[in-house]
């Protein structure tokens, strides 16, 4: 099961192909070749990046 790697929850819904939602802390995630990628969502809709916050092993996620 898919996990947060910011606040850990395990609330997490999907909103499109290898994309999710964080329903805990509010970020985007999207899965790319075994690695999650955060992002926040912007005011105006665009996303900003937030994976210089965690070690590339905190964002691995294992089948």
């Amino acid at each position: 099961m898919l996990k947060c790697p910011n606040c850990q929850s395990k609330d997490i819904g999907k909103i499109g192909i290898s994309q999710y939602y964080c329903w805990s802390c509010f970020i985007e995630l999207s899965l790319s070749k075994g690695v999650i990628n955060t992002h926040q969502v912007e005011e105006d809709g665009t996303l900003s990046s937030l994976d210089d916050l965690f070690e590339e092993d905190e964002r691995r996620y294992l089948l």
